[in-house]
This record gives structure tokens, C-alpha cells and sequence, in this order.
């Protein structure tokens, strides 16, 4: 069989390349742990650009969980979370 025809070498686990979401989920995770160091690591997984996107992408998301299981609006949610007055 020739080289041209052989199938890729696996790639390591931390040669995988990372989706935005990932960066994101592991980024948060890390900041609410206070672990500096995995937070840095995620943030490199991605541009600064995407990982903005990712974290409000997650925002939303989780705010729109808890207003459904709270049965609140998202803006009240958002104002509980954030400690800030009913509106």
C-alpha cells in the first residue's frame, strides 16, 4: 500500500481541535472553580471572538432554563442572578 492511500495517524487528544461551545463550557466551568489555569487553557482553544459568542451563547441558554424550571421571565431570572432589583 502506498503512503498516499494510508489512512491519517489518529491525532492526540490534545491535538483535537475544540468547537466555540467547548471552549465556552469549559471556560465558565473553570472561571465559577476559580482555576485560573483551565480557564487560560479554554480561552486559547478558540479566538477571543468566538469564545465571547460561546459564553453568551451560554448565558442565554442557562437563563432560559431557569426561567422555564422557575417559571419567571428570563429578565427576572437574569436580575436574581446578577443581584440586581426587580424591574
Amino acid at each position: 500500500m502506498d503512503d498516499a492511500r494510508q489512512a491519517p495517524a489518529p491525532r492526540s487528544p490534545a491535538d483535537r481541535r475544540h468547537n466555540l461551545f467547548e471552549a465556552a463550557a469549559a471556560y465558565v466551568a473553570a472561571c465559577v472553580d476559580d482555576d485560573y489555569e483551565r480557564s487560560a487553557e479554554a480561552a486559547r482553544w478558540v479566538s477571543p471572538e468566538a469564545l465571547s459568542f460561546g459564553v453568551n451563547e451560554l448565558a442565554c441558554r442557562a437563563v432560559i432554563a431557569l426561567a422555564r424550571e422557575r417559571g419567571e421571565s428570563p429578565q427576572a431570572v437574569a436580575r436574581t442572578l446578577l443581584g440586581l432589583p426587580a424591574s
